[in-house]
């Protein structure tokens, strides 16, 4: 933080620099979140730094401090995820749609090992067992002090898809009707008889901060990674996308009858 004041940037130059969300530069500089030693390299010279031996101890801190991160010890080190699982510690609001799986903080760990092994290629074997360690470690803010606000649209054919059997569905729904009932979890359901919705565009997660100067964060996963969308008009465009898809699907109770109904059916 000193060295980008004294050189007189933002933190808006700065995260346009390295191509990140503003509230990125502000958690990497209270060492909140780790950052990539490209990323290092390119802030100091963008600050203005040329002494090559100061540039490599701080690239060396760098190092040390990323090693630390419990992403990291679990061998998840794909930036973008690292990201995401971030974002999703240091929300206060998450508002998920999820047409065709379960949400990931929603899931079982057999139900996940089942999700994820279905992708063999972009998901190989031998990772399967630590992706799902990740999974459950992320379910870990459910249960923190102070835990975020989390809205979950669930299209009903991610209650009807058989993932890992019927065994596995069955906990898996009980698992969804016990966190439906959980204070500071919603669960709603978008029926089939809903028809064309909102969100026929596909999954997305929205991540609100409860610091006002952090803008909200779009997150779209696709098979080759993951989208961020960070702009004003863009989080807006899925905030409208949520509102509409919340007063399209169930009410939460009624929601909560249906899951408790496609479990029966099993």
């Amino acid at each position: 933080m000193k060295l980008r004041e004294e050189a007189g940037r933002t933190p808006d130059e700065a995260a346009e620099r390295i191509g990140c969300h503003r509230s990125k530069i502000s958690r990497v500089e209270n060492a909140r979140l780790g950052i990539s030693l490209g990323e290092v390299r390119d802030l100091l010279h963008f600050y203005g730094a040329r002494d090559e031996t100061y540039i490599e101890e701080v690239v060396s801190l760098a190092r040390r401090s990323n090693e630390r991160g419990w992403t990291q010890k679990v061998g998840l080190t794909v930036p973008s995820y690292v990201d995401y699982v971030d974002y999703e510690e240091t929300a206060d609001y998450i508002r998920s749609f999820e047409p065709l799986a379960i949400a990931g903080l929603l899931q079982t760990a057999d139900y996940a090992r089942g999700l994820l092994k279905a992708s063999p290629a972009m998901f190989p074997k031998e990772r399967i067992d630590e992706l799902v360690s990740v999974r459950m470690r992320r379910q870990e803010i459910l249960s923190a002090d102070r835990p975020p606000r989390i809205c979950v649209i669930e299209g009903e054919a991610a209650l009807r898809t058989k993932v890992g059997g019927d065994a596995v569905m069955r906990r898996q729904l009980e698992h969804l009707e016990a966190l439906a009932e959980h204070p500071n979890v919603e669960v709603q359901v978008l029926p089939f008889s809903a028809g064309a919705h909102a969100g026929v565009n596909g999954s997305f997660v929205l991540f609100s901060f409860p610091t006002p100067a952090f803008s909200d964060v779009v997150c779209v996963e696709h098979r080759a990674g993951t989208l961020y969308m960070e702009t004003e008009e863009e989080t807006d465009v899925y905030t409208l996308t949520f509102d509409s898809l919340r007063s399209t699907a169930l009410s939460p109770r009624r929601s909560l009858d249906m899951i408790t109904r496609v479990k029966q059916e099993l």
